[in-house]
């Protein structure tokens, strides 16, 4: 049953159990209407709403999306409990969120235990609260608030929805505290929905959209919200209501709802896959090699994952230096609030650098995160073996290396597997599983139970120079190489990029990056690379001239010491020069024609990757180039937005292209193939 009802004395309760997160689907809804009617009928003094297991409600089923509206329709069941002269409380302990915090906003009092939350994060999916929240919420918080709330999606804690007036008391047994509320007190509260609705304020819509500008660029829903409010403050409340079901309507047909919904249910589907059935080793305590800014987050995260680290480096001053590493992330995290002095004393407490491999003698996991060199990281995987636990694994956390020449330094190459932390690692959420032709099932297993530890998106790859999403960002930056030789500048390209929806461009993440490392892998591709593919020297110029980045004061843009970046003309004439040396007649490109560019030759390359099996489908891809590379979530991931295009269109487009070369733009056999029977990118399942 959905929804339970009991009786006794004059309280009804009534408790929504649909696990695991209580989401608010049809059963639900008739459910909850049969539990006013029953209240009504048995003239209860009031009924106490609460929510099975860990979650109040999780908001709607985002799976009935796809489907038409089934009544009986949420806020016709909310305006029913709202109105009802048996009067409702909220007894929250767990989360409350989208459609369950609008439960909770049409029951006449609202308390919540210190722990759980509430908020309406429905502009995450695209959409607006579609049952009273847009209406409701600013009757109870005020408008600024309800704006911050609503077209942000964060959730508020028990403290910050009582200081804000969304809840009436945080109490740790809220069942208790709503049975202690004597029924004066609880008719002195008067129903939401005849609250009046605060003033228009333009400051506060202004503020609000300047906000979502800033943040939410190019997204539709939170502007969408902002303009609802605005247009029905001062409607009556049941007519504003058709408004909202009528915006909420649209946004959940569009474009952008169905795109964030795709990546909802992606991230949601991202575990170890159903054949890898081995038991991962225990993860106690965890040996990471090398100290610097990627192994120091490696470690940081593991650390807040409750794991004993030992950083293991070359010399005592190595060590040194790995700890003041560590403890730069633990001081920002102090001050950032994200753990305490406890916290930050127990980190301490389970960490430890050394250059002696026998201080970890008993971690059955390692993780090298040394320098980016394959007789660097064959020395240390010897290293490892010798110190280890003959069962621990051994994981490479290398971008681009084979991780099969790694493994078989190891006398036994079942135990190394790939782990490609993001930087930084303690932060960003993609973790990139590398299956080498050794990795033993233990491995892998091991590999998804960290990724599950340290709360990771897990998605498994095969072994190829760049793996899923380095190989992806190769081709991408290749294509923004040649457009900024053949009649761009880099800030062009990066405007173009950010006008499709990434945070920054190309040119901007390299000089944050550090160019020099880019630098360095081409010269590792040198011997291998395809004499018959087109060769771009700028960025090597740019190396030979110094022009490193950020850290140098100048890479493809200048970063003068008062802060920000500014164009530079030497850079755009570098262009200029590489083009009048090859004999090339510069085109201007226009912002459209950039983006089309660079997005097709990123589907392209992705098409080539999944059809020989390195992702193992489409949503893989979508996971990594949304998760950790910049891909805007609001498009669905680079797969999904090709399938939006249709493979027949990609195809067009890209033998266009190809007339100009032939090798850069040949067309992927799996586009041309989806492209001849209709099919999806998504539907693809690998062979290999």
């Amino acid at each position: 049953m959905s929804v339970s009802m009991r009786q006794e004395a004059d309280t009804g309760f009534v408790e929504i159990d649909n696990p695991p997160v209580n989401a608010i689907g049809h059963a639900v809804r008739e459910g909850l209407l049969k539990a006013v009617k029953w209240a009504e009928e048995a003239k209860l003094a009031r009924v106490i709403v609460t929510g099975k297991g860990r979650a109040f409600a999780a908001g709607a089923d985002a799976r009935e999306f796809d489907s038409a509206p089934k009544e009986p329709h949420l806020p016709d069941v909310l305006n029913a409990i709202d109105e009802s002269p048996v009067p409702w409380i909220a007894a929250i302990d767990g989360v409350a969120l989208g459609g369950g915090a609008e439960i909770a906003m049409a029951c006449r009092m609202r308390i919540i235990s210190p722990k759980s939350q509430i908020g309406l994060p429905e502009v995450t999916l695209g959409v607006l609260p579609g049952a009273g929240g847009t209406q409701r919420l600013p009757r109870l918080v005020g408008l600024a608030r309800a704006l911050d709330i609503i077209t942000t999606g964060k959730p508020l804690t028990a403290q910050k929805a009582l200081e804000a007036g969304l809840v009436h008391q945080v109490a740790d047994d809220p069942m208790q505290a709503a049975l202690g509320t004597g029924a004066e007190a609880l008719q002195r509260i008067v129903p939401t929905w005849t609250l009046p609705a605060p003033d228009a304020d333009e400051g506060a819509f202004e503020a609000a959209r300047k906000a979502v500008a800033k943040k939410q660029a190019n997204q539709t829903a939170p502007l969408k919200v902002i303009e609802l409010i605005r247009d029905t403050l001062a409607e009556p409340f049941h007519q504003a209501l058709l408004a909202e079901r009528t915006a909420f309507l649209e946004l959940r047909n569009g474009a952008q709802s169905k795109a964030l919904r795709h990546m909802f249910f992606a991230e949601r589907a991202a575990k170890a896959p159903a054949w890898l059935t081995a038991e991962p080793v225990s993860l106690k305590h965890v040996a990471v090699v090398g100290g610097g800014t990627m192994g120091a987050g490696i470690a940081y995260a593991l650390l807040n994952a409750g794991l004993t680290v030992t950083i293991l480096e070359t010399d005592a001053q190595g060590a040194e230096r790995a700890i003041a590493n560590v403890e730069k992330i633990i001081s920002a995290s102090l001050k950032r609030g994200l753990i305490n002095d406890a916290r930050a004393a127990d980190h301490r407490s389970r960490f430890a650098a050394s250059s002696d491999y026998s201080t970890a003698a008993d971690a059955t996991l390692a993780i090298e995160a040394a320098y980016e060199s394959m007789e660097v990281k064959v020395d240390v995987i010897g290293k490892l073996e010798a110190a280890l636990p003959k069962d621990a694994i051994l994981a490479t956390n290398t971008s681009y290396l084979d991780i099969n020449e790694i493994a078989a330094a190891a006398s036994d190459p079942a135990r190394v597997v790939g782990l490609h932390f993001f930087a930084p690692a303690h932060i960003m959420k993609l973790l990139e599983i590398v299956r080498g032709d050794h990795s033993s099932d233990t491995s892998l297993a091991t590999g998804f139970a960290l990724a599950k530890l340290l709360r990771k998106i897990p998605v498994l790859a095969g072994v190829c120079d760049g793996f899923i999403g380095n190989r992806i960002l190769a081709r991408y930056r290749e294509a923004a190489d040649t457009v900024l030789m053949d009649g761009a500048t880099p800030w062009d390209v990066d405007k173009a990029m950010v006008g499709f929806g990434y945070a920054m461009g190309p040119y901007e993440a390299q000089d944050l990056s550090g160019l020099d490392i880019a630098h360095a892998n081409r010269r590792r591709q040198d011997a291998t690379r395809d004499a018959n593919r087109r060769y771009i020297p700028i960025a090597d110029r740019m190396v030979e001239l110094g022009r490193l980045g950020k850290k140098t004061g100048a890479g493809w843009y200048l970063y003068p010491e008062t802060g920000g970046k500014a164009e530079d003309a030497a850079v755009a004439e570098l262009a200029v020069a590489a083009a009048k040396s090859a004999g090339l007649t510069r085109t201007a490109y226009s912002q459209q024609e950039i983006e089309r560019r660079l997005v097709l030759a990123m589907i392209n390359e992705a098409a080539d990757i999944l059809d020989e099996g390195i992702a193992q489908s489409a949503a893989d891809i979508d996971l990594v180039t949304v998760s950790g590379y910049g891909f805007p979530r609001w498009r669905g991931g680079l797969m999904h937005y090709a399938d939006s295009l249709g493979a027949g269109n990609i195809v067009e487009a890209l033998e266009g292209l190809a007339l100009e070369d032939a090798v850069a733009w040949k067309v992927s056999p799996l586009l041309k193939r989806c492209a001849e029977n209709g099919g999806l990118l998504a539907d693809y399942v690998p062979t290999r």
